[in-house]
């Protein structure tokens, strides 16, 4: 099964023909797709609906069963919103909430677009992989709602590998969602309907892992007081996460090997050889080489599970992801917790700046606390934890001298910057996300030569971490110094 691809095609259902070619070309502005219908009727000739991002249908009588025998007939049914236009509903807001992704009203704003179009990205791909009971499970997609590279690098491989019997190495620093693409690669594989069973190696005590793994029989050691079957067997047909391998003693390490390689294992307090049928996903935010070198791993069994690397990107190298990831967890939220918030721009460009260290886990942490802190509030960046409030960057030295019109450079070609630290807009305009780009390369680069192409030391001349400035360096084709003939 393939994960659904982004669509950027809208549907507009509006008899209103003034009303519906004023939203679709704010739509064309934002770079969607716009289709629009006179009448919802003529959905039906357009057969499957699935290559719709959403439905943008304006308010007539009869709206709720409309749409509940839309949703019946298409199993791919979009995301519904509502356009109330200036008159008030005939509807409950409790129909809404329950047909509807949201409504607009007249005079659209683009941050409400925005906004719902995010939400309804968001909800349509938990719409594409329901659970084997035929309801949604919104726990798949965690951490993997985004549309930058790395991310949809990641998705592809999940797609490639999850129908193989291949082992599987997940590499990431901590909160990155790794068990989400543990999780991913089991739904999608043909061992999808049997057990996934999940253990962190890294959090049960060496002297008990083996029996967490394994299981033990009765009087094998102190407290056995019956026998009891292990995460192996427990998997048995199924996918088996070891999650942070990179913990597990040297000695487990030996007969995780052998495990491997036989297929088959004993209890504790056994010597009866039981034969396993186990798919290994692991998992680490460790080095594996380094501790190889080291000799805290085994080389043998390192090889045996780096079979299909899979690296997930921290979240401060894919920075353009915040606002999908912001809306995907609001959701999340308003579903579980009963509350929500909304982030001004500010405070978003904010996030967008920070450096998470803890990743997507981190962003999750803080949303839950922006909704209980300010429940249906508005979030500026003032509001939000003192290490992550903008504070004003300065963008040259004391060694830099002003120029006639009282501004520094920032890097050669770019717009200039005023004494005060704020960017001035020249008056042709600016295409923000390539100056932003260009600034970061450039900033990147002369660190990497001022550091003679150390990767480590120009990370902490940037202030970030070196998995980042790597994945930056990717990210943007850039080479060491000594690696450009």
């Amino acid at each position: 099964m393939s994960i659904k691809k982004e669509t950027r095609k809208i549907l507009i259902v509006d008899q209103d023909a003034d009303s519906a070619q004023r939203l679709s070309h704010q739509l064309e502005f934002i770079d969607y797709e716009p289709k629009t219908l006179s009448s919802p009727e003529l959905l039906d000739s357009l057969g499957d609906l699935s290559e719709y991002n959403t439905i943008l249908v304006a308010n007539f009588h009869g709206i709720v069963p409309w749409a509940e025998s839309l949703r019946a007939k298409h199993e791919n049914c979009p995301p519904l919103v509502l356009l109330l236009g200036t008159q008030p509903a005939d509807i409950s807001q409790e129909e809404i909430d329950q047909n509807f992704v949201g409504c607009l009203k007249a005079n659209i704003r683009y941050a409400t677009l925005s906004d719902l179009l995010h939400k309804s990205k968001v909800r349509g791909t938990a719409n594409t992989v329901p659970n084997k009971e035929g309801t949604q499970n919104p726990e798949l997609f965690r951490s993997l709602v985004g549309n930058s590279r790395s991310v949809q690098r990641v998705r592809k491989m999940i797609d490639q590998v999850a129908p193989t019997e291949a082992t599987v190495l997940i590499l990431g620093e901590s909160g990155t969602g790794k068990e989400v693409v543990a999780r991913n690669i089991h739904y999608y594989s043909n061992r999808r309907n049997k057990p996934f069973v999940p253990i962190n190696c890294g959090a049960i005590p060496g002297e008990l892992l083996e029996s967490e793994l394994f299981g033990h029989e009765k009087g094998s050691f102190t407290g056995a007081v019956g026998a009891r079957q292990g995460r192996f067997e427990l998997a048995e047909g199924g996918t088996i996460f070891l999650d942070e391998i990179g913990d597990m003693p040297l000695n487990m390490q030996v007969k995780l090997l052998r495990v491997i390689q036989e297929r088959s294992f004993e209890r504790v307090g056994s010597n009866k050889s039981i034969k396993s049928d186990v798919r290994i996903v692991a998992a680490t935010h460790r080095d594996l080489e380094v501790l190889i070198e080291d000799g805290r791993f085994r080389e043998d069994l390192y090889y045996r599970l780096n079979v299909f690397p899979i690296e997930m990107p921290p979240l401060s190298s894919r920075a353009e992801d915040l606002p999908l990831l912001v809306n995907e967890l609001i959701t999340r939220l308003e579903h579980e917790k009963k509350s929500s918030v909304r982030l001004t721009p500010a405070a978003m460009m904010a996030l967008c700046n920070y450096d998470w260290p803890g990743n997507v886990r981190e962003l999750a942490n803080l949303m839950e606390r922006l909704t209980i802190l300010h429940p249906y509030g508005v979030v500026d960046a003032a509001d939000l934890p003192s290490k992550m409030a903008p504070h004003g960057r300065v963008l040259s030295d004391s060694r830099e001298t002003s120029d006639a019109a009282g501004t520094l450079p920032l890097v050669s070609g770019m717009p200039a910057v005023s004494l005060n630290n704020k960017p001035r807009l020249p008056r042709e305009g600016i295409d923000l996300k390539q100056h932003l780009t260009d600034i970061e390369i450039s900033l990147i680069e002369q660190a990497l030569d001022e550091c003679s192409g150390v990767v480590a030391h120009a990370a902490n001349r940037l202030k970030i971490r070196r998995t980042t400035l790597v994945e930056k360096m990717r990210k943007y084709s850039i080479q060491r110094p000594e690696e450009v003939s």
